[in-house]
């Protein structure tokens, strides 16, 4: 007993005298958070520890002597990785204004951009992009500049990109409805290889409307044979979700299982009300893929309405010729009857929003920063025609959209709660917001936006993990962190691990929850109290400090360092 005695007091005199010599050396970290409930990212059950972090990474993790030149107390609070946003749009508004402030306050350290558009390239028949960050006028044609742009205007947050198949259509085919030969394909497959090598995670579709909406399944699958060559993913927003799911996530399954490439789904939902309560039927789709050994995924956000326009209620074959050539058919009396007929009963393979909502104007809320903004559509309608019985509602909204110039943002209620949930239970299933980094305050206080621009992760942790309890907080965090990074291969983020880059966030799991609501939105959140980006503390005490911390991931770089 005596020996085992001095064995431990000897093991206890050679830890502090080590520990007093880093201390005596100057070894202290930059930043060390203590006494932390750490939710790792992995999903393992969490554990009571410290983090500590010196240059931008994480170099210990669990029970951590020394001292930080900035200390946070955790006691009480949870430490989890810095959440990705694996579908986001902040594109331009992150050179507004890069402070990010609706997504810094979620606990958001990287957004991942790009849908059917991305920033590059902007090719052959597309003009460069022109836009004023700082005061100063950028231009930028490619994905690769874009970036550029990105690091040399600094951001809070980090930031990934896909390439959008309508940059590579438009830039070949300009707003052209034809068929593209072989060699219109080639070209967009040279575009497509040049943003590759900038630093695109992989390629991403949004063929509900065109130019997407003109790609064929074989089209797809060619294009992403370019995509596998980098080992990059497909990211999809399928071309129906209406009363087309069924076959369109078989078509997204079609174009992994032919070019070889992982598949991400963007915001799996079943958006008509006469397919609610069949998100088993598609959940079984998705299984049956991966136990075939096909890399299916999904990403959900929160909330049951999505945000689209009103001008999706036009059918695809109004908007050939872009913009201006829709407004000369929204004017002609006898296109207008057409175009009544078909939004009425609907065209074959087109997802419908007026009839995937019941025809109900009222499920429809104005986005849009107009006089109408905030305002359901049905409201809209009466105060339009004052209360008239012998108009046509159709009429009203082609003469709206021709007053807004063709476009008003608007927020669609589409699905239902148990379809969401089931969706969001799945393994494979991440989390992403569909949204933008706005503020409260300022430039980018505008519009009625979504309240999933402010309010998405804080939602998943107060509502679904803590008042629901349909996700363990491990789960959560998981779905949020490391599962985005692993379908996209982000290697250095998404878990807190020695040698991992920095991003990490700290909250309250008693009190974290979002505020913004569908005519409220302007609202951050609570309970995310502190957020590191790269090593830096963009988000203290839940005041942003504004650093600008965030990087471009260009993923051929990523894998470069490998």
């Amino acid at each position: 007993m005596m020996i085992r005695l001095l064995l431990i007091l000897f093991a206890i005199w050679i830890l502090t005298s080590s520990n007093a010599n880093a201390n005596a050396a100057g070894n202290a970290f930059d930043i060390l958070i203590r006494h932390g409930r750490i939710v790792d990212g992995t999903g393992n059950p969490w554990f009571r520890g410290d983090v500590a972090i010196t240059d931008g990474r994480i170099v210990k993790v669990g029970l951590v002597a020394g001292t930080g030149d900035i200390e946070i107390d955790a006691t009480g609070l949870v430490v989890a990785p810095g959440f990705i946003d694996i579908h986001s749009h902040s594109d331009l508004k992150l050179l507004q204004d890069g402070y990010a402030q609706s997504k810094i306050r979620q606990g958001v350290t990287t957004e991942i951009l790009g849908e059917g558009n991305s920033a590059g390239p902007r090719q052959n028949q597309l003009s460069p992009q022109e836009f004023t960050v700082n005061g100063e006028m950028k231009t930028w044609s490619t994905l690769g500049e874009y970036f550029d742009v990105i690091d040399e205007a600094g951001v809070s947050v980090n930031v990934a990109s896909y390439v959008g198949l309508n940059n590579l259509w438009r830039s070949v085919m300009g707003e052209s409805f034809s068929a593209p030969s072989p060699e219109n394909i080639q070209a967009m497959k040279l575009l497509l290889d040049e943003a590759m090598r900038d630093g695109a995670l992989g390629l991403s579709s949004q063929v509900m409307m065109p130019p997407g909406s003109l790609a064929t399944t074989s089209q797809l699958a060619d294009l992403c044979t370019v995509v596998a060559k980098y080992g990059g993913i497909y990211s999809s927003h399928i071309r129906n979700e209406g009363d087309g799911i069924f076959a369109s996530v078989g078509e997204a399954i079609e174009v992994g299982r032919r070019s070889g490439v992982p598949v991400d789904i963007i915001h799996l939902k079943i958006a008509d009300q006469k397919f609610w309560g069949r998100m088993d039927e598609v959940v079984k789709l998705i299984k049956v893929a991966r136990a075939e050994g096909l890399n299916i995924q999904a990403n959900v956000y929160p909330y049951t309405r999505g945000n689209n326009n009103l001008v999706s209620i036009i059918p695809p074959w109004a908007h050939e010729g872009g913009r201006q050539k829709l407004l000369e058919r929204l004017r002609d009396q006898n296109t207008r009857s057409r175009l009544k007929r078909e939004i009425e009963t609907g065209v074959t393979g087109w997802y419908n929003h007026y009839t995937a909502v019941g025809r109900d104007w009222s499920r429809m809320l104005v986005s849009a920063n107009t006089s109408f903004r905030g305002l359901t559509m049905d409201r809209v309608m009466d105060f339009r025609t004052k209360g008239r019985k012998d108009v046509d509602l159709l009429d009203e909204l082609f003469d709206l959209l021709l007053e807004e110039g063709g476009s008003v943002s608007t927020v669609f209620a589409h699905h239902t709660e148990d379809d969401m949930n089931l969706a969001l239970l799945q393994p494979w299933c991440s989390v992403g917001s569909d949204g933008s980094a706005y503020a409260v305050e300022g430039l980018l206080r505008i519009g009625n936006p979504h309240p999933r621009n402010f309010g998405t992760f804080p939602r998943v942790l107060g509502v679904y993990v803590r008042e629901l309890g349909l996700l363990r907080l491990e789960d959560a965090v998981r779905k949020m962190t490391s599962l985005s990074a692993a379908k996209i291969g982000l290697l250095d983020r998404g878990i807190l691990r020695v040698g991992m880059a920095a991003d990490v966030t700290v909250f309250n799991p008693a009190t974290v929850i979002d505020q913004a609501t569908y005519t409220e939105p302007f609202q951050y959140n609570k309970g995310i109290q502190h957020v590191i980006v790269n090593g830096q503390l963009v988000l203290k005490d839940t005041d942003h400090t504004g650093r600008k911390p965030g990087k471009a991931l260009r993923f051929c770089s990523l894998l470069d360092s490998d």
